[in-house]
């Protein structure tokens, strides 16, 4: 690659590094917000939902605005409405303040990731040089979320405010640097037509409201009654249903219906969605597990934690020769069973459990990641025309963010159903950590299940009009070209 083109590379990992250390700072200071603020493990959880919800929520027209307004434009505008949002969720001083500020910051993050992606996408040729700056590109987002462990550990032992002041300055640096090396396109008249298209206000609304409610169903289902729960329940399924009849109907639909029709797209959303599940869920539980029941420190939780982030050096050196070697599916494959060993080796925590008991458990995530994370986001993109890059991107994203808000409710829902609601004793506190920690367990199971309905052999050139996406010959020997994941 040029200097300019590593130059590119450089910020766009740079934003994808600010929003990994971003989630990573906040996750471990939830217990220090907690008490500072008061807030309840439902409102808790929803510091880091209201964040994820407003990530996915409007992913699909983040990825989308992309496409039609522009990659540049989106990712520069939108980092400055990240960098402030950031800034004020460190001066609030009630609940709802901070979580409609992260409900704001991850609404920018989902218009700033999904253009920064497709910039990569679209500047980088399918093939070997892709696929590695796709894999440099996660393994950097694993790197902030590795050092937002420890870094959040020591800024919230000074003041938790300060895990919101952090990432402004990052954003500051990366926003300067972004003006200078991120090039202004040649607007080609295919590009200025599309840019004429209307955005699909209304499909947006819709898609942010039903996952918003799905989640709320989630949350509140251990602790309500059967009526508000069917009520939020058909809420979030018939907006879900209204939005694929306006996509339908739109001239400009937010999503296009018919790149649905690829299985192996299909595949991919579902596992990158039960992947964030259950990592987010087993966090959330762990982070709570350790500090509130076990007392150890917020930079104790962050140093037991770090080796999770060993993702971000395998991703970007280790897993492209996985990649080579076997095919995205197996290697995807590879990280889930990974996952699904990691949370079954946490189950049988207790009260005196050593940290040298948890650290396979905090390996074995890190490894998932690294195996699972990088090679989904290649096969989202495969063999998606240039002009719908965004959209690629924003479905990926919003799958993810999704199932991150889904699994913090779920693991919370548990939790909350299994432990006494007032004088829980320490035991009683512990049978709820290890109920809730089923979901991580059971996401990632299923993920895997998915996966491997898609694991099959067949001869190495498809028939005409399958769609069918193969690796580049000249890179991946000929065993593993017949190995695709079926469109």
């Amino acid at each position: 690659m040029s200097t300019r083109a590593w130059g590119m590379l450089f910020v766009l990992c740079g934003a994808i590094f600010l929003e990994g250390i971003d989630v990573a700072m906040l996750n471990v200071a939830l217990p220090s917000i907690r008490a500072d603020l008061g807030l309840s493990t439902g409102e808790l959880q929803w510091v880091t939902s209201s964040y994820v919800l407003g990530y996915g929520g409007f992913m699909l027209l983040g990825g989308r605005a992309a496409d039609l307004l522009g990659r540049r434009r989106m990712f520069v505008g939108w980092l400055t409405v990240f960098l402030l949002f950031s800034g004020l969720g460190g001066l609030a001083t009630e609940g709802w303040m901070l979580i409609a500020a992260r409900f704001v910051t991850g609404v920018a993050a989902a218009f700033m990731t999904p253009a920064g992606l497709s910039i990569i996408t679209t500047s980088f040729p399918e093939g070997p040089q892709r696929n590695r700056a796709l894999l440099i590109y996660s393994g950097t987002g694993a790197g902030g979320f590795a050092l937002g462990l420890v870094l959040g550990g020591l800024l919230a032992s000074i003041d938790w405010r300060w895990v919101f002041f952090a990432p402004v300055v990052v954003s500051l640096v990366l926003l300067v640097a972004a003006l200078a090396l991120i090039p202004r396109p040649v607007e080609t008249e295919a590009e200025a037509d599309r840019r004429r298209q209307p955005l699909d206000l209304a499909g947006a609304l819709l898609i942010t409201v039903g996952l918003l409610l799905l989640a709320v169903t989630v949350e509140r289902a251990s602790h309500t009654g059967i009526g508000p729960t069917t009520v939020t329940l058909a809420a979030g399924l018939a907006a879900l249903a209204a939005f694929v009849a306006v996509e339908r109907r739109s001239p400009a639909p937010l999503v296009r219906l018919g790149i649905l029709r690829s299985a192996t797209l299909v595949r991919v959303n579902i596992a990158g969605l039960l992947l964030a599940a259950g990592f987010f869920g087993f966090q959330f539980i762990v982070v709570l597990y350790l500090q509130e029941l076990r007392g150890w420190s917020t930079m104790e939780t962050s140093l037991a934690m770090l080796v999770m982030g060993i993702d971000a050096i395998l991703a970007p050196t280790v897993t492209p020769l996985l990649v080579n070697r076997f095919g995205n599916a197996r290697v995807i494959l590879g990280g889930l069973l990974l996952a699904a060993a990691a949370y079954g080796l946490f189950l049988p925590v207790g009260m005196d459990t050593v940290y040298l008991a948890m650290f396979p458990s905090m390996l074995l995530v890190g490894l998932s990641f690294a195996f699972a994370y990088g090679p989904l986001t290649i096969s989202a993109t495969d063999g998606v025309q240039e002009s719908e890059q965004g959209l690629a991107g924003g479905l990926l994203y919003t799958s993810i963010q999704f199932g991150a808000a889904l699994g913090l409710s779920a693991a919370t829902a548990v939790n909350v159903a299994v432990t006494p609601e007032s004088g829980a004793s320490a035991q009683e506190i512990l049978d709820g950590f290890r109920a809730a920690l089923l979901v991580p367990l059971g996401a990632a199971l299923i993920a895997a299940a998915v996966t491997a309905t898609g694991l099959r052999r067949r001869p190495t050139t498809p028939p005409a009009g399958t769609g069918a996406v193969t690796a580049p010959a000249a890179t991946v020997p000929p065993a593993v070209q017949q190995e695709v994941l079926p469109s």
